[in-house]
C-alpha cells in the first residue's frame, strides 16, 4: 500500500481570490450584515499613520492588492508603488461594503509585507548607492512568499536576486554561483577542483566568482582561486560567518591587495553572510558587491490598517481614526500633506493618490523598473537613508 502523502501548508491563490483567506470576523460579519439586509456604500481607506511623521516607508504590493480586488464591483485609487509615504492613505476603496469585506485580511498581508520588504531593500541600496547589491534572503521565508521578497527588493533599487523559482514568475534571471557545500563536497585541499569543475561545468553566462572561505584564511584562498582560474575568473566572494571575521573590513583589504600585486585588481570581491545598511556602509569603500540575506526577507511588515471613514457619503470614523475621504500631497520639499479629497490641496503640491481601478476593472499599469525609478527620486526628494 503506497503511503500517504504531505502537502505543504500553503494556502492557494484560489482560496485568496474567493476570499477564504480571511479572518473568521470578516465573514461572521459578512453573514450578519446580509441577515440584516444592509450592505452600505463606504470609503475605506488603508493607512500606517493619519497624519505624517517625517519618517518614510516604501509602499509595494500594490500589484498584488490590484489582482485581489480586480473584479469586484468597487473603485480603487492608490498611491504608486515605489512611492515613499509618511502618513494618510496609501489606497483608498470605495463601494458597497459587502463587495469587499472578505479581502482585507489579504489586501493588508499584501501591502505590509511587502511594503517591509521593499523599505529594508530601499536602506541598503542608499547605504550603497554605487555598489551592485543583490536579495539573498529567500531562504529566511516560505518558499510561497519569494517571489514577493525578490520583487520588493527590487522594486527598492536591489540589482537581481538569487531565487529561481521567483525569477521565473517575474520575467528575471536569478543570480548566483556557488554555496560553500560545493567546496565541502569536493573535500578539505580541493578547492581548486570545486573552482575548475564549477568553471567547467558551468554556462558561460555565468560569472566564474570563487567562493573563498570555506576551509582556510580568506587571502590565502583568494591567491589560490586566482591561480587556479587565472583570467576566467571575474570575481571572489567572501561569506565568512561573523564569529570567524575579526576585522572584516582589513580582511577585506588584505585579498585585494594580493590580487593588486598579481596585477589581478580588476578582479571583483563581493561579500554576503548577515549584511545590513550599516556594513553596507562601513565596506562599501572596499567591496564591489554584496549579497543581503535577512535584513530585507525579514523585515517587520508595515503595520497597515483599513479603516472605513465615509457610510453612504457621510464621514465617519473609529476612535482614533480621522473621519471622511481623504487626499495626500507631496509638496516641493519632499514632505506629505493629508487633506480632505473634497478641499483644495497645498498650492503647486503634486497629489499622490492614482486610479487602479474602476468599477473593478484595471486601469493602471504596474512596472518594477519605473517602480524602482520612482523609488531612488523620492529617496533623493526626501532624504531617505541619508546619514
Amino acid at each position: 500500500m503506497d503511503s500517504p502523502s504531505l502537502d505543504f501548508d500553503v494556502v492557494s491563490p484560489g482560496a485568496i481570490r474567493d476570499g477564504r483567506a480571511t479572518d473568521a470576523y470578516f465573514a461572521h460579519t459578512e453573514e450578519t450584515l446580509r441577515h440584516a439586509d444592509r450592505n452600505p456604500h463606504v470609503v475605506a481607506e488603508v493607512t500606517a499613520d493619519q497624519f505624517p511623521t517625517g519618517e518614510f516607508e516604501l509602499l509595494a504590493g500594490v500589484k498584488d492588492a490590484a489582482a485581489l480586488l480586480e473584479g469586484h464591483d468597487v473603485d480603487v485609487d492608490a498611491i504608486p508603488e515605489g512611492t515613499l509615504f509618511d502618513g494618510g492613505p496609501v489606497l483608498r476603496i470605495e463601494g458597497d461594503y459587502l463587495a469587499f469585506a472578505r479581502l482585507e485580511t489579504s489586501l493588508l498581508g499584501f501591502l505590509s509585507h511587502a511594503s517591509g520588504c521593499a523599505t529594508a531593500a530601499l536602506e541598503c541600496r542608499r547605504a550603497a548607492p554605487d555598489s551592485t547589491v543583490l536579495s539573498f534572503g529567500a531562504r529566511h521565508v516560505h518558499p510561497a512568499a519569494t517571489a514577493m521578497v525578490e520583487r520588493s527588493a527590487l522594486l527598492g533599487g536591489f540589482d537581481g536576486f538569487s531565487h529561481v523559482a521567483a525569477g521565473e514568475l517575474l520575467g528575471r534571471e536569478a543570480s548566483g554561483t556557488m554555496p560553500h557545500a560545493l567546496l565541502i563536497c569536493f573535500g578539505r585541499g580541493q578547492q581548486e577542483a570545486a573552482w575548475q569543475a564549477f568553471d567547467e561545468a558551468t554556462p558561460e553566462s555565468v560569472p566564474r566568482i570563487a567562493l573563498c572561505d570555506t576551509y582556510s584564511d580568506e587571502k590565502d584562498e583568494a591567491i589560490r582561486a586566482v591561480e587556479a582560474l587565472g583570467d576566467r575568473l571575474s570575481g571572489i566572494r567572501l561569506d565568512t560567518t561573523g564569529s570567524r571575521r575579526g576585522d572584516f573590513r582589513h580582511i577585506i583589504r588584505e585579498v585585494k591587495w594580493e590580487l593588486d600585486a598579481r596585477g589581478l585588481d580588476d578582479v571583483d570581491v563581493f561579500l554576503s553572510g548577515g549584511l545590513g545598511p550599516a556594513s553596507l556602509r562601513e565596506l562599501r569603500d572596499v567591496a564591489d558587491g554584496f549579497g543581503v540575506g535577512g535584513y530585507v526577507s525579514n523585515a517587520d511588515p508595515v503595520d497597515f490598517a483599513l479603516d472605513i471613514v465615509e457610510v453612504d457619503g457621510e464621514p465617519v470614523s473609529k476612535r482614533g481614526k480621522l473621519s471622511g475621504a481623504k487626499s495626500v500631497y507631496r509638496t516641493a520639499d519632499g514632505a506629505h500633506h493629508v487633506g480632505l479629497r473634497d478641499r483644495d490641496g497645498p498650492e503647486d503640491a503634486e497629489s499622490l493618490l492614482e486610479p487602479v481601478l474602476r468599477d473593478g476593472e484595471l486601469v493602471a499599469e504596474f512596472s518594477i523598473d519605473d517602480a524602482a525609478e520612482r523609488a531612488l527620486a523620492d529617496a533623493d526628494r526626501t532624504g531617505f537613508g541619508d546619514e
